[in-house]
């Protein structure tokens, strides 16, 4: 199924037209980094303004919805192991226009994503420099991002790897500060006592009401945005069969230590009505109790994961442009790559995007409110990716049964399940638009698929009338064939 290329180190994988390049640790990390967004660090002030201590009843039931999430996207991507992203699961199981809409969509999505992080950027400069002006660190970071992902796939994986190792330091030794406080019942300079009780009573648990509860869940989708990052690397990833159900089923305890459990102690430490929800909870806590040496650093590691965050979208939207052009989907000069498998040109065609974040850091009142719009646009798109997942994944179950019982990793409840997050799906758009600061996104979102419709038609109709596939096939390599391969010893 591929080859190996001496010069890198790597595998070529000739279906995809990408390298190997991923090992374990760098997919265990990128999933992990995947799941600590910008939103966890620079949005979750505005959702626990908004919920309160029930946040973290917000960010468990979106993470338990989307592990079934993912843990469908790891049986569809190990069912065959020539599916090298969403769009080609899509295409081959809904139909090429499906494939269509969820890449381009997803590209979109991702330079959404990648807008807001340079804006959460533009905010942490500014608490080091207030005096910045904005569009200077928004074209820093834009020119950063393009070189970064012009290198190899390999040179991501260890940006990464090293970008998720200081935020999992980061997060832990919060939660390790933060119990200290509380269990030595700190009092801060304003007179605040760290105390575990501080999760109840401020109001209780749910102190803005179900009302206010309901809608912390509009915000705190976009904190898990990168999630399914996972999928997006399987082309580029050895051994997926051994590598994906690890990083997959690692995400529960991800979420339990990285949201619920940093989230409480922040909130042990300074009374959810205390914290700013135009600032990092994370940085203010530490402001609150004095630590302004520790407050520096964290906001340090917070700029370091927005970055992260936006790296990985660049990544990402590069490899769905680069996949579209491949099935004439495209210009086709996005499916060219470099000696090193980069797919150059669909880099630019990305990054070129990114450098919209500086009017944008100028039209709004302040940076929250930037960032916002912004989360909340990229919110409404990627539940349509979330949705078309578990669609795929009803196809997959309907027509191909046997693929279902061989598999050694199976969704839970395949059944149910499905139905369960579509509807949970549905129950967030209308959250997006009963929120104020939210309900343009979910009504600019039409006009965007409506677009998306209107370049599906020419594009069929170029590709019919030239005589070409509306989309290319897809061999079927399943996960069970190599891993019987590797157990008789042979590639």
């Amino acid at each position: 199924m591929g080859k190996q290329t001496a010069q890198q180190g790597v595998t070529d994988d000739t279906a995809s037209g990408l390298a190997r390049g991923l090992s374990n640790r760098h997919l265990q990390l990128i999933a992990i980094g995947g799941a600590i967004g910008t939103g966890l660090f620079f949005g979750s002030g505005k959702v626990i303004s908004l919920v309160g201590p029930s946040v973290i009843f917000v960010y468990m039931i979106i993470g338990f919805m989307l592990f079934f999430v993912m843990r469908a996207l790891g049986e569809l991507l190990l069912s065959n192991l020539n599916y090298k992203n969403f769009g080609d699961i899509a295409k081959d199981l809904i139909g090429p226009w499906a494939g269509f809409f969820v890449s381009w969509n997803y590209w979109f999505s991702w330079v959404i994503a990648c807008v807001a992080d340079i804006v959460a950027i533009t905010a942490y400069v500014q608490y080091f420099n207030p005096g910045i002006a904005v569009w200077i660190p928004a074209m820093i970071t834009a020119v950063a991002l393009l070189v970064l992902n012009l290198q190899p796939v390999r040179a991501f994986g260890e940006t990464e790897f090293w970008f998720a190792i200081i935020k999992i330091v980061a997060i832990l030794g919060l939660i390790v500060v933060g119990l200290i406080l509380v269990f030595t019942g700190f009092t801060s300079p304003t007179g605040t006592e760290a105390n575990l009780a501080n999760l109840w009573e401020h109001g209780g648990f749910f102190p803005t009401g179900f009302g206010g509860f309901i809608l912390g869940f509009q915000l705190g989708i976009f904190a898990f945005i990168g999630i399914e990052l996972v999928g997006t690397t399987a082309a580029e990833t050895r051994d997926p069969h051994r590598n994906l159900p690890r990083a997959i089923n690692s995400i529960v305890v991800r979420i339990l230590v990285f949201y619920v459990g940093a989230l409480a102690i922040i909130m042990a430490v300074t009374p959810w009505n205390q914290i700013n929800p135009g600032e990092s909870p994370f940085t203010s806590m530490f402001a609150m109790v004095g630590f302004t040496g520790a407050a520096f650093a964290i906001n340090l590691v917070v700029l370091t994961s927005a970055a992260s965050s936006a790296n990985s979208g660049v990544y990402s939207a590069s490899r769905m442009a680069f996949g579209l052009a491949k099935d004439r989907q495209a210009p086709e000069k996005l499916g060219e790559r470099t000696a090193r498998s980069v797919p150059r040109n669909a880099v630019f065609f990305t990054a070129v995007f990114l450098f919209a974040a500086i009017p944008l850091l100028y039209a709004g009142d302040s940076l929250l409110a930037a960032f916002t719009i912004v989360t909340s646009i990229c919110a409404a798109n990627i539940l349509f990716t979330w949705g078309i997942i578990v669609v795929s994944y009803i196809r997959y179950y309907r027509k191909h049964p046997d693929r279902h019982a061989a598999s050694r990793f199976k969704l839970p409840f395949p059944r149910i399940t499905p139905w369960l997050v579509l509807a949970f799906f549905a129950f967030i758009l209308v959250t997006l638009y009963a929120g104020e600061d939210t309900r343009i996104a979910l009504i600019l979102s039409p006009l965007w698929f409506c677009l998306l419709g209107v370049l599906w038609w020419f594009t069929k109709k170029r590709l019919i009338k030239n005589g070409h596939p509306l989309t290319a096939s897809i061999p079927v390599v399943t996960a069970e064939e190599i891993a019987e391969n590797y157990r008789q010893g042979t590639p």
